[in-house]
């Protein structure tokens, strides 16, 4: 596996990341136990790979504990582990949102649960609209400078919400964030909007969760989406027919067509080419991938080591593509750039 710069820092990450959303049984179909759990976190580490994603409400902070007891028999350097804040943790009015209360609490949890004493970056899970941003950054500021986070990330915020940040840490000479986690696939493209571009411009890293779409782009829903295999996400849910409804449109039909098509034609299977096309686009750092088995993750980890031919990237694009308009339409990108030199 490559490796690629975690944004502005100097530290590197495999070119894919391993969320651990599924460790942590808890009857749920797609859930695993603590065995299978550490055997895929060897063989994503063996394969190259480094960046562990994880989050404090994960199957109740039981992902956490998974982890940390994998943590201990490995050397903790060539590890870089990902947590994450925000949700609820328990029934208190203080034990959810970005204040400093929650924050502080919520990392000195999660240490205790993945039995190290930092982490390596320490995101927040959404926006809060409720706390101050100066109260969650100047949290964040304190525990880098305490040295139990070596670097800052966030998750799920829009564009504005991000560029905020970014003014405010760099006014109070903070800590900014090096990283955002935001949802993008074949799927999920309007991440593309405004989050990426902005990305590019600031040097943050790109960290896309769910880039197989809840599963729906790695080929297994071959009855249809209406008709889920046992133990996917879908079949899974707690209302599977609501949840397949959001992907069960003209537009999915379209992109699992091409993705079909494009994986028969170059030798893949559909989800190392839905991954593929990910990993080529501007600004993406590391896909998150999920995985409930080690045959999972070693057909996910395929996606690295080639490259979508012309073509077949250009039948993805089209099919994915999103119906844009204004500002986002090409005849304001022109009007944009257009030249104002004067007569």
């Amino acid at each position: 596996m490559q490796t690629r710069r975690l944004g502005r820092t100097g530290a590197l990450v495999g070119e894919l990341g391993l969320g651990t959303m599924t460790f942590g049984s808890r009857g749920e179909g797609w859930r695993i136990d603590e065995e299978t759990s550490h055997r895929i976190l060897d063989r994503f580490i063996a394969s190259g790979g480094n960046l562990i994603d994880t989050a404090d409400v994960y199957s109740a902070g039981r992902s956490e504990e998974i982890i940390g007891t994998w943590l201990t028999h490995q050397d903790r350097e060539e590890v870089i582990l990902a947590t994450k804040a925000r949700f609820r943790t328990g029934p208190g009015p203080n034990r959810v949102g970005l204040s400093r209360k929650h924050l502080l609490s919520a990392v000195r949890e999660s240490l205790r649960r993945l039995r190290t004493d930092h982490l390596d970056l320490f995101q927040v899970h959404a926006w809060d609209p409720w706390t101050p941003l100066e109260e969650t950054f100047g949290t964040l500021n304190r525990l880098v400078e305490d040295g139990l986070v070596r670097y800052v990330g966030v998750s799920n915020f829009r564009g504005w919400q991000l560029e905020k940040a970014l003014q405010l840490c760099r006014q109070r000479s903070w800590e900014e964030p090096v990283s955002l986690q935001p949802q993008y696939s074949l799927y999920a493209r309007a991440t593309e909007f405004e989050l990426l571009p902005l990305c590019s411009a600031e040097g943050l890293a790109v960290l896309p969760w769910s880039p197989l779409a809840s599963g729906v782009l790695s080929g297994k829903y071959v009855q249809g989406i209406r008709n889920p295999p046992a133990g996917s996400r879908i079949a899974t849910a707690e209302d599977p027919g609501a949840y397949a409804s959001r992907f069960d449109n003209d537009r999915m039909r379209r992109i699992l067509s091409a993705l079909h098509a494009a994986a028969e034609n170059v030798g893949r299977t559909p989800a190392q080419v839905a991954l593929n096309w990910l990993l080529a686009r501007p600004a993406v750092t590391a896909p998150i991938l999920g995985a409930r088995s080690v045959e999972q993750l070693e057909e996910n980890l395929g996606a690295t080591g080639w490259s979508l031919p012309p073509e077949q990237r250009l039948a993805l694009d089209e099919a994915s593509e999103l119906e844009v308009t204004y500002p986002y339409d090409r005849r304001a990108e022109e009007q944009q750039t257009a030249d104002r030199s004067g007569p």
